[in-house]
């Protein structure tokens, strides 16, 4: 038996099966010269392929709306006038220019910041796979031969890839590359079934047909193990199942303590199907609506009609709250069809609000899709990377410019939509009493809070290990920005990943936090804990913690290693 340690876990759960190595066709390009009567053949036989591309994305798109997206792109004039100035200037067949001008795009969003964003890479390589295929008449589909359940194990696995198979024969997937906000990640999570991506030089370690078993639950990939280890992981497997399904029993319940306190548990979306399945884990609300990706995923920046649609549908779907943030984009999360200046530190760049407040009428736009579709529902919108109060005051002064326009047209809003700020850099925590007398509410960015309070770049590995959200004084903000908040009447919520950690969950309830807002398949877990804590209890803990100078120390009292 051979055991392999994983660091990422992109969905939780044990599998038990045999391996389907994927092997996916090899597309040979050539690199050479091509004469000059030939440039138009080539142009056309690039367009005849981007032609037979959208005829079977669009059949995709019926089952999938995450081909929409590959649909908008692969359509996009910016790319096919790259692709086409390269055959012209480089004098290079079609594939050769379809490369390099699909390496650009790529580079684009590998500098972006935003995980999730850096992700859609893959969809990118998707995009120019499928376009190779039918540039070199290749109909090659790995999936061919698998006809029982196994455990995938692949380089990596495209959304086309994942269109490909049948899933009921899939127990898992591992994947040597890819993140855990990768379309296989995404689709794991949808499936209800474990992923490990990421494992280094996994398909170097795995022969076809043999036995594996996935423990997503604590990063283990166990290689033909023994039959005492094959016996144990079934009985655990089979406890996880059970305890999946008391937790969906609690869809209906509310998240309220043994001793009456009651919180809200909300989703981070970025779409309208998010929110659909966030519905199915029982939240409260959406928490923080990622309006960027209506941007990043377009070819143009959206109009008011195509952003009141999406809002209008996603107000009519969150019930009590659908918290709005407005564009949090910048230097260091690029859009194609917007050019940004290159900066040394993006981090501390032009980006969220600094860009909305330049960019006057593209905020606006923005603003008043907002304001038609609080009609529809309970709306809140929310500022990103407030540092003072005169940005705050010029965007409150440009949305009562938007909801007088909408009064001069007689277009109906909620007239006292809540508007809120993120809390995510040191001076916002600094600032906190001030902003509560002008704001209704808070979200904390634990994100961003932490990376700017411990002057750490979390996507650098070198000193990653120093991001760390239980560090005395990211949580001694925190209590600080929960106390401001409640003295001055307003509610407080966390949107950053630490409002999902389970180990922090007590220590939050404690703290006072109103509202955790996260990934909507850690809701019926967070849901089960706050049911079997009392408030009394957290509260006692939390001043504990607070006490301590030291992460080691935060930790004991917590109960942690």
């Amino acid at each position: 038996m051979k055991t392999i340690h994983v660091e990422r876990t992109a969905s939780k759960g044990i599998a038990i099966g045999k391996a389907y190595l994927v092997d996916k066709t090899d597309l040979n390009i050539s690199y050479d010269t091509i004469r000059e009567q030939d440039i138009t053949k080539e142009i056309s036989r690039f367009e005849a392929a981007v032609a037979n591309s959208v005829r079977e994305l669009e059949a995709l798109a019926v089952k999938d709306k995450i081909f929409d997206t590959h649909l908008e792109m692969i359509k996009d004039i910016t790319l096919y006038d790259s692709v086409v100035s390269k055959i012209k200037e480089n004098r290079q067949n079609a594939e050769a220019s379809l490369e390099a001008a699909i390496a650009e795009l790529i580079e684009i969003f590998e500098g972006i910041e935003d995980e999730y964003m850096r992700e859609r890479t893959a969809d990118i390589r998707d995009i120019n796979e499928r376009l190779l295929c039918n540039l070199q008449g290749v109909k090659h589909n790995p999936f061919e031969n698998m006809n029982e359940e196994a455990i995938l194990v692949a380089k990596d696995l495209s959304p086309s890839d994942t269109a490909s198979f049948n899933t009921d024969y899939v127990l898992g997937f591992i994947t040597q590359e890819g993140g855990i906000t990768s379309h296989v990640s995404i689709l794991a999570k949808g499936l209800g079934i474990p992923a490990l991506v990421g494992v280094k030089d996994i398909l170097n370690q795995i022969e076809p047909g043999d036995t594996i078993i996935m423990d997503a639950e604590n990063g283990k990939i166990l290689i033909n193990p023994d039959n005492n280890t094959l016996s144990l992981y079934e009985k655990e497997r089979i406890h996880q199942l059970k305890r999946s399904e008391q937790l969906s029993q609690l869809k209906e319940l509310p998240a309220i303590t043994k001793d009456g306190r009651k919180v809200s548990l909300c989703a981070n979306v970025g779409s309208i199907q998010d929110i659909k399945k966030a519905i199915e884990c029982g939240m409260d609300g959406v928490g923080l609506f990622r309006s960027e990706f209506l941007y990043m995923d377009n070819t143009h920046f959206p109009t008011e009609e195509e952003q009141y649609l999406v809002y209008k549908e996603a107000a009519q779907l969150s019930g009590p709250e659908l918290t709005i943030r407005t564009l949090d984009i910048g230097g260091d999360k690029a859009l194609s069809y917007y050019e940004f200046e290159k900066e040394e530190n993006p981090f501390l760049g032009w980006r969220a609000i600094r860009i909305s407040l330049d960019l006057k009428d593209m905020f606006k736009t923005q603003l008043t899709a907002i304001l038609r579709a609080s009609a529809y529902g309970k709306v809140r919108i929310m500022f990103p990377m407030i540092i003072s109060m005169e940005e705050l005051r010029m965007a409150k002064e440009l949305l009562e410019e938007c909801k007088k326009e909408l009064d001069n047209k007689s277009i109906s809003y909620d007239k006292e939509i809540k508007v809120g700020i993120m809390i995510e850099t040191p001076a916002s925590v600094l600032l906190v009493e001030d902003f509560a007398k002008e704001v209704d509410f808070f979200s904390i960015g634990t994100n961003d809070l932490t990376q700017y309070l411990l002057a750490v770049d979390r996507g650098n590995n070198k000193i990653s290990k120093l991001y760390n959200s239980f560090h005395p004084a990211v949580l001694r903000s925190i209590r600080h920005v929960i106390r401001a908040g409640h003295k001055n009447n307003i509610t407080v919520g966390m949107c950053g990943e630490f409002a999902s950690d389970i180990r922090a969950a007590k220590l939050l309830l404690g703290l006072g936090l109103d509202e955790f807002s996260m990934s909507y398949r850690e809701i019926p877990e967070m849901k089960n804990m706050i049911r079997n804590n009392s408030y009394e209890e957290a509260q006692a803990v939390a001043e504990k913690v607070c006490e301590k100078i030291t992460i080691r120390e935060v930790y004991e009292v917590l109960g942690f290693s």
